[in-house]
């Protein structure tokens, strides 16, 4: 394929970093979004460059506006109109029940898994749409199978966040379908990642995988071979899809 130009946020780690690395072999440019470890990003963007792939890291926190544009000012620079989006940043908390939570935590969920997809994926649209002069374009929210199960003692406030992210796919999906932008979500289940270990629960994959069907987590290259593949043309009519990717859980 011609040289892409995508972004990934939450790349330096996870399903993000899997991502990058995927996308810069199947010849995409990719920039490399992270919020406080910039050693992560360097690394990443050190495997893609090694590899013979472009990359760049740039620093954001989707939650802030300001930083949010300025990231996208400093890809343009760099890289060159927008091709590609990947909503990958988000985070979850420790486990408890609604009764528990405070609204700083529900806050804080909601600035960074909503409130900073809406913003990225705003600013992806003005470059990527006809409407605005651009050629096109694919964007692939990360959501979470959460959004289906409820994650109930858990984390309900993080099910809540995907559940506005899979209802935030489907609209925006048809709003530019026909400016030459195709909008997809992937759901992963329970998938190896550090994400368990910062909600509290570094050892909750080996807990809950016998309850799995496919009796396994999932690995985040497992996750980052759908993204990719959402992102090509070989997905050309596919838009507004909610892919679970989750052993059948």
């Amino acid at each position: 394929m011609t040289e892409k130009v995508l972004l990934v946020t939450g790349g330096s780690r996870g399903i993000g970093a899997a991502t990058c690395r995927l996308a810069a072999k199947a010849g995409w440019a990719v920039a490399v979004n992270y919020t406080a470890n910039s050693l992560a990003a360097d690394e990443v963007v050190r495997a893609i460059r090694a590899d013979g792939g472009r990359a760049m890291a740039v620093q954001a926190d989707v939650a802030d506006e300001a930083q949010v544009l300025r990231m996208f000012e400093q890809v343009d620079a760099k890289f060159g109109r927008l091709a590609g989006l990947v909503n990958n940043a988000g985070v979850v908390d420790q486990r408890a029940r609604l009764d528990e939570m405070d609204m700083a935590r529900w806050r804080r969920m909601f600035d960074i898994n909503v409130i900073g997809s809406l913003l990225c994926a705003r600013e992806a649209v003005r470059r990527m749409s006809t409407k605005h002069g651009g050629t096109g374009g694919a964007i692939v929210n990360v959501s979470s199978a959460a959004s289906r199960l409820g994650s109930p003692g858990e984390y309900v406030d993080y099910a809540a966040s995907k559940g506005a992210i899979d209802t935030f796919t489907v609209g925006l999906a048809k709003e530019v379908a026909n400016e030459g932008i195709r909008v997809n979500a992937v759901r992963p289940g329970l998938i190896d990642t550090e994400i368990h270990a910062s909600g509290g629960r570094p050892e909750r994959l080996r807990e809950l995988a016998p309850l799995i069907p496919m009796q396994r987590g999932g690995t985040a290259d497992e996750v980052a071979q759908l993204i990719v593949w959402l992102l090509s043309d070989a997905a050309s009519y596919t838009t507004m899809s909610l892919v679970d990717v989750s052993g059948a859980r």
